[in-house]
Parts: structure tokens; C-alpha cells; sequence
């Protein structure tokens, strides 16, 4: 269970890097444009809002990776639950879809790291 764990976490560690790299670099480009479904304008205008929510998506990420390289559960279950509630209120406010691909990982590695036995 802890390599579940482990791994778990690390996915959801690299979705928020993907995130990260989505919103501060390719929000105003065709790809952002793409995944996100905006206009041109749409994404000129927002673009500064983007980066700042990915520059919170990559603490997310540096948050998971520092609990996974410290061995620290609390850590990992704070920022497990700051990915889960950030997914349920996107979901809520902005795209539905932004639970499952945001919160749900995060749910399925809170669980596996709530299962995995901590050291003795």
C-alpha cells in the first residue's frame, strides 16, 4: 500500500506541475486556447489571473513532493486536502469536470496514504 501511496501522490504532484506549466505558459497559446476552450481575447485578458493560479498549483505540487521526500503523512494529508477543496469549489464555480481530474487523484491518494502504515 505505501508504493500505492506513494505513487498516488506523485501523480497528483505532477498533475498540479501540469497545471502549473498549462496556466503560466500556455494559457495565451493555442494550447491553452485548446484545453480550455477560450478565444483568443478570452485568453489574452485572463492570462495574468492564469499564471498566478498556476504559480498556486506548482506550491501544490512542491507541497506533495516535500511531504513525499520527508516521509511526513501530515504534510501530505494537508496538501491532499488543500488539492481536494480547491477541485470541489473549481467544480463548483468554474467547470464540474474539475472534480475528476482534480480532485478525484487526490481523493484516491488520501485514501491510499490513509491505508498505507506509517513507519515505526
Amino acid at each position: 500500500m505505501k508504493i500505492l501511496s506513494f505513487l498516488a501522490v506523485l501523480i497528483v504532484a505532477g498533475l498540479h506541475l501540469g497545471f502549473l506549466t498549462l496556466e503560466m505558459f500556455f494559457w495565451d497559446h493555442e494550447i491553452g486556447r485548446r484545453v480550455f476552450s477560450m478565444t483568443p481575447e478570452l485568453s489574452a485578458e485572463t492570462a495574468v489571473l492564469a499564471a498566478n493560479q498556476g504559480l498556486y498549483n506548482g506550491f501544490l505540487a512542491a507541497g506533495l513532493v516535500w511531504g513525499l521526500l520527508a516521509q511526513k503523512r501530515d504534510v501530505i494529508f494537508f496538501f491532499l486536502g488543500c488539492v481536494i477543496v480547491a477541485g470541489i469549489f473549481g467544480a463548483v464555480t468554474a467547470k464540474p469536470t474539475i472534480l475528476f481530474t482534480q480532485s478525484l487523484p487526490a481523493i484516491v491518494a488520501f485514501v491510499f496514504t490513509l491505508l498505507a502504515r506509517p513507519e515505526k
